[in-house]
């Protein structure tokens, strides 16, 4: 189980889900249940929250899945993909002096 991906809908707000697993490459749509917005209600047009829903990707912009650091087990995006995470890339430091310059420019 894959909790707290987002859902890009066409047209729509983005909704938080928990997928049973990733997509596969021949699907044709999207499963996902505990359907929530972005501020953790319930949409008004989802009766009930552990309920299967099913979207088209017809009317799905993209899909967002969390890393291991936002709390998804990793290994299972892993087995899912077949894919390899690549590293977090530590934030640059930005340099007071060049920040300066380019204020005066």
């Amino acid at each position: 189980m894959i909790r707290g991906a987002i859902l890009h809908l066409l047209n729509e707000q983005p909704l938080l889900v928990d997928l049973p697993a990733l997509p596969a490459a021949g699907d044709t749509c999207v499963l996902c249940s505990n359907l929530r917005t972005t501020a953790g209600k319930r949409p008004v047009w989802a009766d009930r929250p552990e309920h299967l829903f099913v979207f088209p990707f017809s009317q799905v912009r993209f899909l967002e899945v969390p890393t291991a650091d936002a709390g998804t087990d990793s290994d299972e995006v892993v087995r899912s993909t077949g894919l390899e995470l690549a590293p977090l890339e530590p934030e640059l430091e930005l340099d007071e002096d060049l920040l300066r310059r380019i204020r005066e420019t």
